[in-house]
């Protein structure tokens, strides 16, 4: 297969799989897919061919981000996610030459992974649907605190924070959930009750690399 030597974990949000992919390229020495690493590669795109991934590019102002209806902003994600992909495959393309073992955070579709992906090389990693919404702007990265203070300068930022997280709950719905779950890949779940050791010992013996 031309991504050989591949492991690609996919799933929903605060389901760890960034901690995830960052400990396995340490411990196995490989190369580090973090989340939306195509902007390492492509940080600029043909607005034509990636409406979508340009669509903030060419904001004349970043309120009209967080004022999308829901069904907008998960139009937007789905577009987003279905460009991310094409990039994706061609960064791939190039890294697996290197020959060393790739840990990828990733946009690829399910239906995508079954035809690329080695056997035991890709993992489900799942949260609380709730938890993925209701702790967003719980991490400090600089893009969702920004969106935080967008939301927040608005006339009224209750019914704003109350819109942008109806979309963050139509991109975390149960039936979305349910497909991961369901995709035939190995799942984690999420459980706080155990530590990142642990997991780590899970993932690796769902990706049988360890003995």
């Amino acid at each position: 297969m031309i991504f050989k030597n591949t492991y690609y974990i996919i799933g929903n949000a605060y389901a760890g799989k960034s901690t995830m992919i960052k400990r396995l390229a340490e411990k196995y020495q490989g190369i580090l897919c973090r989340e939306n690493y195509h902007k390492d590669y492509f940080p600029e795109v043909d607005r034509d061919a990636f409406p979508y991934m340009t669509y903030a590019r060419e904001l004349q102002d970043w309120h009209e981000f967080i004022r999308r209806s829901p069904e907008e902003y998960l139009e937007w994600i789905d577009g987003v996610t279905a460009e991310c992909e094409i990039l994706e495959l061609r960064i791939l393309e190039e890294l697996v030459k290197q020959g060393k073992p790739i840990f990828v955070d990733t946009n690829i579709s399910i239906d995508t992974l079954k035809e690329i992906a080695e056997p035991h090389h890709v993992l489900v990693m799942l949260a609380d649907p709730k938890v993925s919404v209701n702790r967003f702007f719980e991490r400090p990265d600089r893009e969702k605190q920004f969106l935080y203070r967008l939301i927040m300068e608005e006339p009224d930022p209750e019914k704003a924070m109350e819109n942008y997280r109806k979309g963050l709950e139509l991109i975390n719905s149960q039936e979305r959930y349910d497909r991961y779950l369901h995709s035939g890949f190995p799942v984690i779940l999420r459980d706080d009750s155990r530590s990142i050791e642990e997991t780590l010992e899970l993932v690796e013996n769902a990706f049988e690399l360890k003995s």
